[in-house]
């Protein structure tokens, strides 16, 4: 009896551990021992590049299929941005290579992107192959697999068949009774925990949580500030508690990182803990705006999430438009 209960104990140990988060504060010894204590490196075997992506099973997907009840789509993508600002140093270059005055066979105009989206200004994934440390990326491939021809190991074509599971929107200042949070507020674990309680959605295995911080309703009203320097996100100790749920994918409407980040010596340690111990692929930018809107005049707080990022080899990530759909 006594050894039968011992693997029960150990487990409520770990559980304990690693729930028992509700300290706001984290120094570089707590970050090197999550990424070690939380990490999924060889979870799905040890040439697995999908990372947490594993748990949206069919089972779950059927699932977020159902939540399209009302058939109101809502885009999470923020318009790309053509001009430089001081929250967007890289902005989109469009360029009309064939206009109305030279179309392509007296018919047709044409026109070329040129775009680098990882940054603070436009809306992307990241892919696992984009983030190191201690020369390692996620499920212990080496930093030296990612060349000037790419990402060998960890690239974005690993989701290219996109990302079908339940979305959850979860709105802080809807839930602190604010238009919008200001940079460098920190988000706990007790806030996501209230935002479940408010609305009576559980946040579970297998889904994209998006975390409402405000950014573009202050940016829309102040202007834009230097997001590289200070925003509003998530502490790093949610990071465990988003382990014990087995988040699928997580996003927001800035990089889900608090900046500065509170970790002497680690500037943004959710970055590095979900890409590189998780294997959590992040969508960064989103303009959580109208599907937040959109979530509280229908007092539905759970949605069809769709994303499909170019299937590009060696990629570190994509723009992409995600939709929620009601």
């Amino acid at each position: 009896m006594t050894l039968r209960l011992i693997p029960v104990a150990l487990s409520l140990l770990l559980t304990l551990s690693l729930t028992a988060q509700s300290s706001h504060t984290a120094t570089k010894a707590d970050f090197e021992r999550w990424m070690k204590q939380l990490s999924n490196w060889n979870r799905w075997g040890k040439d697995d590049q999908k990372g947490t992506v594993n748990l949206i099973t069919a089972a779950k997907v059927k699932q977020a299929a159902a939540l399209a009840k009302s058939g109101i789509t809502v885009s999470l993508e923020r318009t790309l941005d053509t001009t430089e600002s001081a929250d967007n140093s890289s902005p989109l270059a469009h360029i009309m290579t064939n206009t109305g005055e030279n179309p392509v066979a007296g018919a047709y105009a044409m026109d070329r992107y040129e775009i680098s989206y990882h940054g603070y200004g436009h809306t992307h994934m990241d892919a696992l192959g984009h983030a190191f440390y201690d020369g390692k990326m996620y499920n212990g491939y080496a930093q030296s697999t990612v060349t000037k021809a790419g990402a060998q190991k960890n690239d974005v074509t690993a989701y290219k068949d996109g990302v079908v599971t339940r979305g959850i929107i979860v709105d802080i200042p809807r839930l602190k009774g604010i238009p919008y949070m200001e940079p460098g507020a920190p988000i706990y674990v007790e806030d996501l925990e209230a935002w479940e309680k408010k609305t009576g959605v559980k946040i579970g295995s297998g889904d994209a949580l998006f975390i409402r911080t405000g950014r573009w309703a202050r940016r829309a009203e102040k202007g834009p500030w230097n997001a590289g320097e200070i925003l509003a996100g998530l502490h790093v100790s949610v990071v465990p508690w988003l382990k014990q749920r087995d988040v699928a994918i997580l996003g927001g409407d800035g990089a889900s990182d608090l900046m500065p980040s509170q970790v002497e010596g680690v500037s943004q340690p959710v970055h590095f803990l979900m890409l590189i111990a998780l294997g959590s692929p992040l969508f960064d930018n989103c303009d959580l705006e109208a599907v937040a809107a959109t979530a509280a005049r229908l007092n539905r707080y759970e949605f069809l999430f769709t994303a499909a990022p170019m299937a590009i080899p060696g990629g570190t990530g994509s723009p992409l438009n995600p939709l929620a759909i009601f």
